[in-house]
């Protein structure tokens, strides 16, 4: 039996897409897992978090929730991280998760100067993603999802920065080369995005922005789709060697 990966559920999704189910289902189907191979530990909630031996990876789920707020769940979550990722485990930690991540490995997460960032966005790869194992042969640029106030102001010590937007310089890194935090959502689909833009309507339109044009503006992202199954298939790959 394949060794099951681990997901980190640190918040639930708006309330009008909870019908789709929550991030960990979201994250699960996007990655090609059945569902004997995911384990959710909904730390939110004030589950514990497992022991780590015996995983084959671990996805940390997005969520409302701000990391600058150091609630008791989200800390604990980041000392574990920590740990993990010191130990060699593969991490891949989405929005939150980015932000989480980058917290417990001594960057700086914070508001983001440029705003809140919403919808279907370009993302700029750096050149040296050409190498990296999840985005090597990925288009320079490409599209995904999405939506966040908060960011990664600074990325840890020994991160590569591998990929940017207009509105974040730092959409996805790499610290040494087991762990990943990306910004954007790999595993939403359009329906996913255009329920958050119309969730998040009051909010743009008081920050200036016209909802209705970013729901327009939403398209499919699959390249970055490709991501979750790209760190699934390379977790397997290190932990067959």
């Amino acid at each position: 039996m394949k060794a099951p990966f681990l997901i980190v559920e640190t918040g639930q999704p708006v309330p009008s897409m909870r019908r789709y189910g929550g991030f960990p289902h979201w994250i699960r189907v996007a990655a090609g897992l059945e569902a004997d191979e995911a384990v959710v530990s909904n730390v939110e909630r004030g589950d514990a978090l497992p022991r780590r031996e015996g995983f084959a990876g671990v996805i940390v789920s997005g969520s409302a929730a701000m990391v600058t707020d150091r609630a008791d769940w989200s800390e604990r979550s980041a000392d574990w991280l920590r740990e993990a990722a010191h130990e060699g485990v593969p991490v891949l930690g989405i929005c939150y998760g980015h932000q989480l991540l980058a917290h417990a490995l001594g960057g700086e997460v914070a508001y983001n100067p440029a705003g809140r960032e919403s919808g279907t966005v370009t993302i700029d790869l750096h050149p040296h993603a050409d190498g990296d194992p999840l985005f090597a042969g990925l288009p320079a640029s490409f599209a995904a999802h999405a939506t966040h106030v908060q960011t990664v102001l600074r990325a840890p010590d020994g991160a590569t920065v591998l990929a940017r937007s207009e509105q974040d310089q730092c959409h996805a890194f790499r610290w040494r080369d087991r762990a990943w935090g990306v910004q954007f959502h790999p595993e939403f689909a359009t329906h996913h995005m255009r329920g958050y833009v119309h969730a998040r309507a009051e909010h743009l339109r008081n920050e200036g922005r016209c909802p209705g044009s970013i729901a327009r503006g939403v398209t499919a992202a699959p390249q970055a789709r490709k991501l979750l199954r790209r760190f699934v298939a390379h977790a397997r790959g290190l932990q067959a060697r």
